[in-house]
């Protein structure tokens, strides 16, 4: 089974290739996204480098002029979904979404470098002026006033959209009477009872509506924009690829770059406060119009290991509130605590398991010497892809998969761990 899952996982990488970038899956995801491509490149560098390499930097052919660089690039305009170009109205070639999406690429060009050679070094110093104009771009942007926390305007920015954590936010917007009328086209191939609901659509399109009328301009959407959330998982994300930024930076001999990297790290350090939960144990979202917290923990909570946050107690704590959540699942880590009233095991981001949050977050407690742990996660990912193939997502309960099938990022995640013999996983 383990060769043949690996010959299928390359076989999806393949046939998701649209020559030069990947669509996470056919039909419901058609497009270039931002963060799939960076665990897309991540896979392809396990047996082919140079289009590894490629699909970061189409990615970056979409980077706006301001550093951003969107969370959809639209190569063509795709009628199996909503919502496409012509409801962004972006203004830019190619068109795209009007938002950003978590910053991984700077540590999967870290990764590249680190296992490959000289022309992966080559390549990395091409991109790495467009990859520090990004990070600039969420330092000013998404953190207007320097306090080092970083925000999102849309749930869409986190990468996980319908989280129970976006429902302080998005239950204070009120949906204009004048909302356009919309069809989805996401539950024409999912069962919609594994997607965002329609109430949660109208207040996305609601926001989406906002950053249109203004024309994108970054700053207005943050202050005084519909949804301003500080979200753990931007926060973390974007620490640990500074520190991997400031890496290349040294490497590469960029001087000032790696200073002004320096500062964005402390400041974001203390800015990681922001984000503990005394009440939950756990780093939590919170509203940054009202400072109220979300309440639970989430898989993303998880990430202060990856991003190196946190004191000696909160990382016991949060330990311990790993090892509890885990006491209720047959399958480890659920994007939701299956405690809390929220929890839905089979509905995106309000309780499933997904790979590439379980490959951060053992890279993290890796990291920190939490191999026991670290293992148990990886052992359930790889479980549950020989269980139920390479979904979108998965049941935390049952290990049953949901969302897309044949998704590129679980493939992905799949090549680099199963890299190893399956006895000797824990390597």
């Amino acid at each position: 089974m383990h060769s043949e899952l690996r010959d299928r996982a390359t076989q999806i990488l393949v046939q998701n290739d649209r020559g030069g970038y990947t669509v996470p899956t056919a039909r419901l995801y058609p497009y270039q996204w931002n963060w799939d491509s960076a665990f897309a490149a991540l896979g392809f560098s396990e047996f082919d480098r140079d289009r590894a390499w490629r699909e970061l930097e189409t990615l970056f052919e979409g980077q706006w002029a301001d550093g951003m660089v969107p969370h959809i690039i639209f190569r063509r305009d795709d009628p199996d979904y909503f919502p496409g170009p012509a409801i962004w109205q972006s203004g830019t070639t190619p068109p795209s979404s009007g938002h950003s999406q978590p910053p991984v690429v700077a540590s999967i060009v870290r990764h590249l470098m680190e296992t490959g050679g000289p022309e992966d070094q080559e390549r990395a110093k091409l991109l790495f002026p467009r990859i520090f104009a990004w990070h600039n771009w969420f330092h000013a942007k998404r953190d207007p006033d320097g306090k080092g926390v970083v925000g999102i305007v849309h749930p869409w920015e986190s990468g996980r959209d319908n989280c129970p954590d976006w429902d302080i936010g998005l239950n204070r917007i009120e949906v204009p009477a004048d909302l356009e009328r919309y069809e989805r086209r996401d539950t024409d191939s999912v069962d919609p009872a594994e997607r965002p609901t329609s109430s949660e659509y109208d207040r996305y399109l609601t926001i989406l509506k906002f950053g249109r009328e203004c024309q994108w301009d970054q700053e207005k959407i943050a202050r005084v924009g519909p949804f301003f959330m500080a979200d753990p998982g931007i926060q973390f994300i974007l620490l640990r690829a500074d520190r991997d930024l400031s890496h290349l930076a040294e490497l590469f001999g960029f001087v000032e770059q790696r200073e002004q990297i320096r500062r964005w790290i402390e400041r974001s350090v203390q800015g990681c406060e922001t984000y503990w939960n005394e009440a939950a144990g756990a780093y939590c979202a919170r509203d940054l119009r009202t400072g109220e917290f979300s309440n639970a923990m989430t898989n993303i909570s998880m990430l202060a290991f990856y991003a190196g946050a946190g004191s000696a107690t909160q990382r016991i704590r949060l330990i311990d509130h790993a090892r509890d959540i885990l006491d209720q699942c047959q399958y480890g880590f659920p994007s939701w605590d299956p405690r809390d009233d929220k929890f839905e095991s089979k509905r995106y981001w309000r309780g499933p398991v997904w790979a590439m949050a379980n490959y951060m977050i053992v890279q993290g407690l890796t990291d920190c010497g939490e191999f026991a742990l670290a293992e148990r996660i990886k052992t359930d990912t790889l479980k549950l892809i020989e269980k139920s193939g390479f979904c979108e997502y998965f049941d935390p309960m049952t290990g049953d998969g949901h969302g897309g099938t044949d998704f590129t990022w679980t493939a992905a995640i799949y090549l680099v761990w199963s890299r190893a013999t399956p006895s000797s996983r824990a390597a």
